[in-house]
């Protein structure tokens, strides 16, 4: 059983006049929070107001890194050349940072959003540009830890340059028999009945399982499980998976 487990959002999504998801009565749930960096969703004034609402909270901040894709929400995936991709992710990191100090915090950890998280899961290359941002950013010994599903190309990658990373799962997405997310375009990969997903989080945290969309098992064991601020009712799913995993004994603080 996973006695302790971070729980994880996406934050920071509107843009310009445009809202979406209720941040701060999520930052009020979680322990940790993916805020956008510009190149798929949030401005520089969403952007400010929320890295001073979770520091005011406590919550830790991550840079949600994307591909630059405003009009796709970084959900279409791009062939971008590795050191373009690097110089995008320090970019958005660097930024983010900036923004986080200035408002009391700072960015403790980086996870990559949408199109660009799926394909550094499997592609050595796309994640060897994510860590090399990571690198340059700060050297390894005080690299920023970087959230990827377990097993990742990305996890493999980092390792190599002793970057850490930490497993992460989701309640809220469906899984294939390898462990990877079902595509969202795939009917049921995206789940939302909040008893469900808080029993999938459950059962992620004590037992390191899930149940895929074929109806089989697979392993997930992870510290960090993720709630996407984006989806209808998200603040009702992310109160019943914290009132969930806490009635199980689990203990939801941030990984960092």
């Amino acid at each position: 059983m996973n006695n302790v487990m971070d729980l994880n959002a996406d934050l920071g999504e509107g843009y310009g006049i445009w809202r979406l998801g209720d941040d701060v009565a999520l930052l009020d749930l979680v322990t940790s929070a993916n805020v956008a960096c510009g190149f798929h969703a949030g401005d520089p004034l969403i952007i400010r107001r929320t890295c001073a609402a979770a520091a005011d909270r406590g919550v830790a901040i991550g840079a949600q890194v994307s591909y630059r894709d405003l009009a796709g929400f970084g959900r279409r995936e791009m062939e971008v050349d590795p050191e373009e991709l690097c110089s995008d992710v320090l970019y958005q990191l660097a930024a983010l940072d900036g923004m986080a100090r200035s408002m009391g915090g700072r960015v403790a950890y980086v996870k990559p959003h949408g199109a660009l998280y799926n394909r550094a899961c499997r592609d050595e290359e796309q994640a060897g540009a994510v860590v090399a941002a990571v690198m340059a950013f700060a050297p390894a010994a005080a690299a920023l830890p970087i959230l990827t599903l377990p097993g990742s190309a990305l996890s493999r990658v980092a390792a190599r340059h002793g970057v850490p990373t930490v497993a992460e799962c989701f309640a809220d997405r469906a899984y294939t028999p390898e462990g990877t997310l079902v595509p969202r375009r795939r009917p049921g990969a995206v789940l939302h009945d909040p008893d469900e997903i808080a029993a999938r989080a459950v059962r992620m945290a004590t037992e390191g399982v899930v149940t895929t969309i074929e109806g089989g098992e697979v392993r997930v064991g992870a510290r960090s499980v993720c709630v996407h601020g984006d989806t209808p009712d998200a603040v009702r799913i992310a109160a019943a998976v914290r009132k969930a995993l806490v009635e199980a004994g689990v203990t939801v603080q941030p990984f960092t």
